[in-house]
């Protein structure tokens, strides 16, 4: 766990788990297809006791302490900020 204070108060940021948070996005026509393909990803959760405000901090991170992800296409990771996947081309939104 990493010892944070909150970015709008100052105030102590408590840790609150890890989770995984669904990627993707329900559309009008495949519905929740593209949903379940993008996967999930797991967070750890931060929330101020202050404030209220929450921060989410991705959990797979490779030596040089970049976040990566997964491709539910290849199964190669890379980082998480890519909107498709440099490996195979798959997009993710």
């Amino acid at each position: 766990m990493k010892h944070l204070n909150c970015l709008r108060c100052n105030g102590e940021m408590k840790y609150s788990g890890t989770r995984k948070i669904q990627l993707g996005e329900t559309g009008w026509v495949l519905g929740d297809l593209p949903n379940l393909i993008a996967g999930s990803m797991e967070v750890d959760i931060y929330s101020c006791s202050r404030c209220g405000k929450i921060e989410f901090f991705h959990t797979e991170y490779d030596e040089s302490g970049i976040a990566k992800t997964q491709c539910p296409k290849c199964g190669k990771k890379h980082d998480c900020d890519y909107p498709k996947c440099p490996f195979c081309g798959h997009r993710y939104f």
